[in-house]
């Protein structure tokens, strides 16, 4: 039997990694290096919590038995990870935005 979500799981991994991980990181490399205002700071908070989420459904939907489970949770992954995103990249781009 073929597994029909293979494809879902690479690319989902893939895309946490690349919408998730490395933006929260590359903020928090501003943040410390004094480049953004401080109070971008704080959207760090919620932003890598919803990546952590995000880095969990992921795991959890690869390592899965059952396709459509780990279809579920592969799609609530990524959600947490397109939250994450509106929330550190956009609230940064606010926040930047009324302090010019």
């Amino acid at each position: 039997m073929t597994d029909v979500v293979r494809t879902l799981r690479w690319c989902g991994a893939a895309a946490v990694v690349v919408f998730g991980v490395l933006p929260a990181v590359m903020l928090s490399l501003l943040v410390a290096g004094g480049h953004t205002p401080r109070s971008v700071g704080l959207l760090l908070i919620p932003g890598v919590g919803l990546v952590v989420c995000a880095l969990i459904c992921a795991v959890r939907g690869i390592t899965t038995a059952d396709p459509d489970a780990g279809a579920q949770l592969m799609r609530r992954g990524m959600a947490f990870v397109a939250g994450a995103d509106l929330i550190m990249l956009g609230g940064n781009a606010l926040i930047r935005m009324a302090t010019s």
